[in-house]
């Protein structure tokens, strides 16, 4: 009888993909892009979004019907040199996106972005919403 400690995917054994291939610890996978911290501060928001590996020029901010929107592209080649093969390649490769509805008041001069250590920081106006005044159920009488 054979025992196998090691669970086999359907391709030759390698001890390392059987290491490092399950689980959420070392998967890697797009639901782990651009985690979003939003805080309110005086007067305006701010908005964090962690985007490591990728870089300034290859980031995308819109503003368009009310909606943010950021998206972006990454590509890393790594090529294998002579004599040597990758056993497991944990690289992003393709582009992602978000976006949030920030109101229809706010304009593209009023956003301002910056980006430093992977990290996308992009600071909006709090818009203050016009007072409503109570709706009058008095009928004039002519």
């Amino acid at each position: 009888m054979l025992m196998t400690m090691v669970p086999r995917r359907g391709r030759d054994f390698d001890l390392f993909d059987s290491f490092f291939g399950g689980g959420d610890f070392f998967s890697p996978s797009t639901g782990s892009l651009m985690k979003t911290d939003i805080r309110e501060k005086k007067g305006e928001y701010l908005i964090d979004v962690d985007m490591p590996g990728f870089s300034k020029d290859n980031i995308d901010i819109q503003l368009e019907d009310g909606y943010l929107k950021i998206s972006a592209q990454t590509h890393k080649n790594v090529d294998e040199k002579e004599g040597e093969r990758f056993v497991r390649q944990e690289r992003f490769y393709g582009s992602c996106a978000r976006s949030f509805y920030v109101g229809e008041d706010i304009t593209r001069d009023d956003i301002k972005a910056s980006f430093n250590d992977g990290i996308l920081q992009i600071t909006l106006p709090k818009k203050q919403e016009p007072e409503k005044l109570p709706e009058s159920k008095h009928i004039e009488i002519n």
